[in-house]
């Protein structure tokens, strides 16, 4: 078995919920999305010097719970050494992020290096509303499968034909599509500024088929959502885009010993997270990431600030 670290001193380690509401609901194929919750922790050393993390699960993409976050915070001990951080289970994917994230800010603050952006659009005809605000994004994303086909294919040839020359289109279905469907957005998507269509379907063995058969590439996302699966589907022979959510993937160190050892080819992206947990992201993502537009751009779904439950 590897050697961890030495453990080191002791930290004084401190927890707060947060809570702030969206600028307005998120609609996917996993369902309405109004609230973002979550924890910040700190942890302090001797000297009196912060470093700070985000646990922001999402169960429904596989995470733990924000209630199992809760209860893993609540009986950590109040002063923790680095045998314990390393020592989070897998089962609590966004805890690791988190905690790993603040030991990493306590001794060097993460810094975010320039970076592209992909600007979110919201689902249907929405879009095309909200479209010319975000003219300074070269790459947009646009969820898909949340609708009837026939209208989302119609909203998204007006889409191709108003978005500003050289803009990419990535398209993202959650994993709702059907082996038909997804053929049919493929079919549509051929010759047109698409980056790639993301999770079409739960299924992998049919997405990589339909990968060798279009030329428009597939990205998976839940299929990828913990480091085990990420590493599974690698060994099964997955070449293409994977996207990453670092909040809720797990271990950081983890994280990068894959995309360093298999040299993937990862986009980065939000969960939605304060800047705390943005920031120890995106420094990743500057240290990982290909050079693909990363999937942040989401201020115009952001409330200014955020509340902690105490207020």
């Amino acid at each position: 078995m590897p050697q961890l670290p030495d453990p080191g001193p002791p930290f004084r380690f401190s927890f707060e919920p947060y809570q702030y509401e969206f600028t307005q609901p998120l609609i996917t194929a996993h369902g309405l999305w109004r609230v973002r919750a979550g924890i910040l922790v700190c942890l302090e050393d001797a000297a009196g010097r912060q470093g700070w993390g985000e646990i922001a699960p999402v169960p429904w993409f596989g995470s733990e719970t924000l209630e199992e976050a809760r209860d893993f915070c609540r009986q950590l001990s109040p002063r923790l050494d680095q045998t314990t951080i390393w020592g989070i289970p897998a089962s609590l994917p966004a805890c690791q992020f988190g905690l790993e994230s603040a030991l990493t800010a306590l001794h060097q603050p993460p810094q975010v290096p320039p970076l592209r952006y992909c600007g979110l659009l919201p689902t249907g005809v929405a879009a095309l509303g909200v479209l010319p605000t975000l003219a300074y994004y070269s790459t947009l994303k646009w969820k898909i499968g949340v609708e009837p086909l026939a209208q989302e294919l119609a909203v998204f040839a007006r889409l191709i034909r108003v978005m500003a020359p050289g803009t990419q289109l990535r398209l993202d279905a959650n994993g709702s599509l059907t082996r038909e469907t997804a053929r049919v957005w493929l079919q549509a998507c051929q010759g047109q500024p698409v980056e790639f269509l993301e999770q079409p379907l739960q299924d992998f063995q049919t997405m990589q088929r339909l990968a060798e058969e279009f030329a428009t590439p597939l990205a998976l996302d839940e299929s990828v959502a913990s480091l085990g699966r990420l590493e599974s589907c690698h060994r099964q022979g997955w070449r293409g885009v994977m996207v990453v959510k670092p909040a809720i993937i797990g271990s950081p160190r983890q994280l990068k010993r894959l995309c360093q050892t298999y040299r993937l080819d990862v986009v980065f992206s939000s969960v939605f997270e304060t800047p705390v947990g943005r920031r120890a992201a995106l420094a990743l993502a500057g240290e990982l990431g290909g050079g693909r537009a990363v999937g942040y751009g989401l201020d115009h779904w952001l409330n200014p600030g955020y509340h902690t439950e105490e207020g």
